[in-house]
């Protein structure tokens, strides 16, 4: 008679088997920068709502939760003024009169994505912000100029519009509107213009092709509020490299660079204003006053008329509601749009983020560090891009709380160098 023991089977596992955990996590880490890649590239391309920028938002969040992206303390900040933020503003949805709620609820959950975004790209590139920030811009710049090129190609007729690309003579290309498109393509031309001033050969004349192609997209938009931003976030990272990062020679260097580089823009442009139909939109577009900015309900008469209903609707009127009143057109002014579409509680929460991404990016700005290469780019784009929201709507734009998101991620891991950065070169991207 055989032993019972030896003869017993092991019993079967009621349980299936559990995936390796540290397998797991070793492929979502392998994956995730690529998968941000992905996303940040198609963030250039919006053509349809909701968009693949969107979509894949929603891969990239539980494959870096697998990765173990950490939450740092020091973006608590933002996170806490989301939570902050998000009651008044679904309170601010219910104001509505002239649409339905569902419509001004969507709104309000596009603002509330938006924001969370901004949170999760601060935690991933506080991590490691060298590392993590090149593999974005990387990214951006190849969509940036993707989109350039085919709408300045579009715009000169040499390949079909395709029925996108172009929108009265302006160029949109992979975007709903030109005012859009061109200043999303000013933060990977801004980074180009500082390799461009900072490093040497090849690398810098490659930065300096890209910054050229992506000024003549921002042109071709004919978007007066974009020429500006252009000039001042190009004039920031110049004077902000001189005076933080240039050494003697550095700063004889950009002289000569700046010089050699402004003649070349203005053959470029000369070249454009050479097509009559440029030089005539140039010159309609050039004008300090439009015929609708001017008047009780232009630009800036709508704007006070905007300023008055918000002072006296403390929750607010509700999103998009402006436009069904005595103005049939937005006041395009996003410092009182939030107070009519999210109330003075939600308003204030949107000045207290644009205050402290301020003060944590000037204020870490000061200190020395080669991660300051990866923040003077940033700042000088955030900078004159918080005062076009005064002009322009820009709560809903993708890139905005991208933009945000990187400063955050850049001052929260401001002591993390790797060895790659100590050298002038090696810290550029």
């Amino acid at each position: 008679m055989q032993n019972a023991s030896a003869t017993a089977q092991p019993t079967p596992s009621l349980n299936p088997p559990v995936a390796d955990k540290s397998a797991l996590q070793v492929l979502a880490r392998k994956w995730l920068g690529p998968l941000m890649a992905m996303w940040v590239f198609s963030g250039g391309i919006i053509l349809i709502d909701p968009s693949p920028y969107e979509i894949l938002f929603f891969i990239v969040l539980p494959v870096a939760v697998l990765a173990g992206v950490g939450i740092h303390r020091a973006n608590q900040p933002l996170f806490t003024l989301m939570v902050l933020f998000t009651p008044f503003a679904l309170i601010g949805a219910f104001q509505v009169n002239f649409q339905p709620v569902y419509q001004a609820m969507a709104y309000v959950i596009v603002t509330v994505y938006l924001w969370f975004t901004a949170w999760f790209v601060a935690n991933y590139v506080a991590g490691a912000p060298h590392l993590r920030l090149k593999g974005m811009m990387n990214a951006y710049t190849a969509v940036a100029l993707f989109a350039t090129i085919i709408g300045t190609l579009a715009y000169l007729r040499i390949i079909p519009d395709f029925g996108q690309l172009i929108e009265n003579s302006r160029v949109r290309s992979t975007f709903k509107d030109p005012n859009v498109f061109a200043p999303f393509i000013i933060v990977p031309a801004v980074f180009a213009l500082q390799k461009a001033l900072m490093d040497k050969g090849r690398r810098a004349v490659i930065s300096a092709m890209v910054y050229g192609i992506l000024f003549i997209g921002i042109f071709v938009s004919f978007s007066r509020a974009a020429w500006g931003y252009m000039v001042i976030s190009s004039g920031l990272v110049f004077l902000l490299c001189f005076v933080l990062e240039a050494n003697v020679k550095d700063k004889a260097r950009m002289i000569i660079l700046a010089m050699l580089g402004a003649g070349a823009l203005v053959l470029a442009l000369a070249a454009l204003l050479s097509i009559e139909d440029v030089r005539a939109l140039f010159l309609e577009r050039a004008s300090l006053v439009q015929n609708y900015d001017s008047g009780s309900t232009g630009r800036f008469g709508r704007q006070a008329y905007a300023f008055e209903l918000a002072l006296a609707n403390p929750w607010g009127i509700g999103p998009l509601e402006f436009r069904n009143l005595r103005i049939v057109e937005e006041p395009h002014n996003t410092y009182v749009n939030v107070l009519h579409a999210y109330g003075w509680g939600g308003g204030l929460a949107y000045y207290a983020l644009v205050w402290m991404t301020l003060r944590r990016a000037l204020g870490t700005l000061l200190r020395s560090s080669p991660n300051r290469l990866l923040l003077i780019p940033l700042v000088a784009v955030y900078v004159p891009l918080v005062l076009e929201s005064a002009i322009i709507d820009t709560d809903h734009w993708r890139h905005y709380f991208l933009l945000t998101g990187m400063i955050w991620g850049v001052t929260t891991g401001y002591k993390h160098v790797t060895q790659e950065q100590r050298t002038r070169r090696g810290a550029l991207i």
